[in-house]
C-alpha cells in the first residue's frame, strides 16, 4: 500500500521504493547516536553525511545560533555591507588554513562553492586574455557536487548519463586507486604512473588549453580512496610545469577529519583554491567557504574589476555565527588531535578483523575517514554483489549502524569526539555484517 502522507523528493534514493515501503524518520540525535522515531538508538559511523565533525547536541551551536539570530538574522553582502560573524570567520579560516590563501567566498553548500570556484576559474584566465584556457581536469569516480557544474566536475558515471552530461570543458582522468589500479606496482611506483596520468592529458590536450585540476585529497564518496604517499606532491609540481590552477576539494577531509586541520596543509600542496563545507559547522547549519589564494585574488580584485558572481545568503551570520563556535571547540577540545589516538586504535581494530576474514582485501584509513574493501576476487565473480550489498546496507542499519556501502568498499567517517567505546562497537557490528555478507 502506498503511503500517502511523503511529498519530499529524496537525494540519491529510488523514490518509488520510498513512497511504496515507507522511510525511515530520525527524530532526535546526542554524540554519535540518532534515534528514529520508534526509539531505535543508531550509531552514526558517517557522522551524518561526512560531516558531523563535533558530534550531535552540542548546546553552544544552538546558543550561538539563537544569539545572532536574535541580533541579526540577514545581512545581505552586495551593497558595500557585511556583517561582523561573517568578517571574523574569513579571518579565522585564513590563520588555520595554509599557504597564501588570504582571500575567502562564502556559500552554502560544497555544490554551489565548487560552481564558484569554476566562474572564478574563468573569469581569471579571461582577465588575463587567456580565453582558451576553459578545460578543467578531475578524477574518474570524484565528487564534486550536484549542480551541472559541479556534477561535470565529478566523475560520478551515474550522474553523468542521467543528466546528460559532463558540460563541455570538463575531463577525467583515472584516480590514484591503488587495491583496484596498482597491482604489480609498489605504491611509490603506482603514485608515479597516477600523476603520470595528469601530465600526458595536460600533454594532450594542450597546456595552454588547460585551466585547472581539481582533486580530493581523499575520495570520499567514491570509495574513500587514499593516493600513495607521493602522489598529491607530485601532481602540485606538475600544475605548477604547465601553469594549470590546483584546486583542491577539502569539503569532506577539511575540520580534522585527516587528522590535520586541512589535508592540504598535511601534504604542504599550495593550491589556488580550497574548497570547504560539511565541517565547517559541523552540519549545523548550511554554510560554505571558497578559499582563494592571492595570485587569483590579485586578478579578480583589481581596482577595474567588478565581480560578476554572488548569492542571497553569502555570509549569513547565522551560519557564520556557527561556524566560528564549531571552529572554537574543535581547538579548545583537542578534538583534532585526540582524534589521531582514536583513528589508531579503529585502524587496530579493523586490521584484527582483516587478518581474521577472507572477505576483506584492504583496510584503508586516514584520520576519521576509511573504508572495508571487499576483495577484488569475490567483486569479479559474483554478479549480484550490488544486490548484496543493498541487503548488506539495510542489515547494517537494522542492526544499529550507519555506514555506507558499495562496490569500493564500506565506508566509514565517524565525528571527531568517538571514544575507545564506540570504537569496540563499531567493530562488533562490523564482525556481524561480514558474517551476514557470507551467509547471503
Amino acid at each position: 500500500m502506498k503511503i500517502p502522507d511523503l511529498h519530499q523528493i529524496y537525494p540519491f534514493q529510488n523514490n518509488y521504493d520510498i513512497r511504496e515501503n515507507g522511510i525511515k524518520i530520525i527524530s532526535k540525535a546526542d554524540k554519535s547516536y540518532i534515534f528514529d522515531n520508534v526509539g531505535n538508538k543508531i550509531l552514526d559511523a558517517l557522522s551524518g553525511l561526512w560531516c558531523v565533525n563535533i558530534g550531535y547536541g552540542r548546546k553552544e551551536l544552538a546558543e550561538a545560533a539563537r544569539f545572532q539570530m536574535t541580533e541579526l538574522p540577514y545581512c545581505n553582502n552586495f551593497f558595500k555591507t557585511t556583517n561582523s560573524p561573517s568578517e571574523k570567520l574569513s579571518e579565522e579560516l585564513v590563520k588555520i588554513s595554509a599557504g597564501n590563501l588570504n582571500n575567502v567566498f562564502f556559500g552554502t553548500s560544497g555544490s554551489d562553492a565548487n560552481d564558484s570556484i569554476v566562474q572564478f576559474i574563468r573569469q581569471y584566465w579571461n582577465i588575463l586574455d587567456k580565453k582558451e584556457k576553459k578545460v578543467i581536469i578531475s578524477l574518474d569516480n570524484a565528487y564534486h557536487g550536484s549542480t551541472l557544474v559541479a556534477a561535470s566536475l565529478g566523475g560520478m558515471k551515474p550522474m553523468h548519463s542521467a543528466s546528460s552530461l559532463p558540460l563541455p570543458g570538463f575531463v577525467h582522468i583515472m584516480p590514484p586507486y591503488y587495491y583496484k589500479f596498482g597491482s604489480g606496482q609498489t605504491q611509490e611506483d603506482f603514485g608515479i604512473f597516477s600523476a603520470n596520468e595528469l601530465e600526458n592529458k595536460i600533454l594532450e590536450i594542450g597546456p595552454e588549453n588547460v585551466a585547472a585540476f581539481f582533486i580530493e585529497p581523499i575520495q570520499g564518496g567514491g570509495g574513500a580512496i587514499i593516493p600513495p604517499d607521493n602522489y598529491l606532491p607530485l601532481i602540485k609540481n606538475i600544475c605548477k610545469k604547465y601553469d594549470v590552477l590546483l584546486c583542491v576539494d577539502e569539503v569532506i577531509t577539511g575540520f580534522g577529519r585527516t587528522g590535520n586541520w586541512f589535508a592540504s596543509s598535511a601534504y604542504n600542496l599550495e593550491p589556488d583554491f580550497i574548497t570547504l563545507a560539511k565541517g565547517l559547522t559541523s552540519g549545523y547549519a548550511p554554510l560554505s567557504a571558497v578559499m582563494v589564494g592571492d595570485r587569483i585574488a590579485k586578478v579578480l580584485l583589481d581596482k577595474e574589476i567588478k565581480l560578476q558572481h554572488g548569492y542571497t545568503f553569502t555570509g549569513h551570520p547565522v551560519s557564520c555565527a556557527v561556524a566560528l563556535e564549531n571552529i572554537r571547540i574543535l581547538r579548545e577540545e583537542n578534538l583534532i588531535e585526540s582524534s589521531r589516538e582514536v583513528s589508531k586504535i579503529l585502524e587496530n581494530s579493523l586490521n584484527y578483523i582483516k587478518d581474521k576474514s577472507n572477505l576483506i582485501g584492504d583496510i584503508r584509513i586516514k584520520g576519521m575517514i576509511g573504508a572495508i574493501q571487499i576483495r577484488k576476487e569475490i567483486l569479479l565473480e559474483d554478479k549480484k554483489i550490488s544486490y548484496r550489498y543493498s541487503k548488506l546496507l539495510d542489515f547494517f542499519i537494522s542492526n544499529g549502524l550507519i555506514v555506507d556501502v558499495m562496490e569500493n568498499g564500506i565506508l566509514f567517517a565517524p565525528s571527531l569526539c568517538w571514544k575507545e567505546s564506540e570504537v569496540h562497537e563499531f567493530t562488533q557490528k562490523i564482525i556481524s555484517g561480514l558474517d551476514f555478507l557470507t551467509r547471503n
